[in-house]
């Protein structure tokens, strides 16, 4: 089965912050996606370090992928370089935050 970045986003769209109640994907939160035989390998962030519920969202974000592509090897790695910034927010994020307006 081949997957392609698209699905695996489409995927993971669902997933929202629990506190921010915005997608990981609007946040900007997910800065890689590889697909392999088989595999996905999402190399995604936090708003901050401390972020109390950072395993529980890389969890769902797993958990998600899991659910939408049945038998793809998943592994959600959280990375910190470059440090997230808001300037990855969608408009929409963006809009729900007050940036905007």
């Amino acid at each position: 089965m081949d997957v392609t970045t698209e699905q695996v986003m489409t995927a993971i769209r669902g997933v929202t912050d629990p506190e921010l109640e915005i997608s990981v994907v609007d946040l900007g939160l997910i800065y890689d996606v590889r697909c392999g035989d088989r595999r996905v390998d999402v190399d995604m962030t936090l708003t901050s370090p401390g972020c109390p519920m950072g395993r529980l969202i890389a969890s769902d974000v797993e958990e998600a992928i899991r659910q939408a592509l049945p038998g793809i090897d998943v592994s959600v790695h959280v990375v910190w370089d470059p440090p997230w910034t808001a300037d990855r927010l969608s408009a929409d994020a963006r809009r729900h935050l007050g940036y905007d307006g």
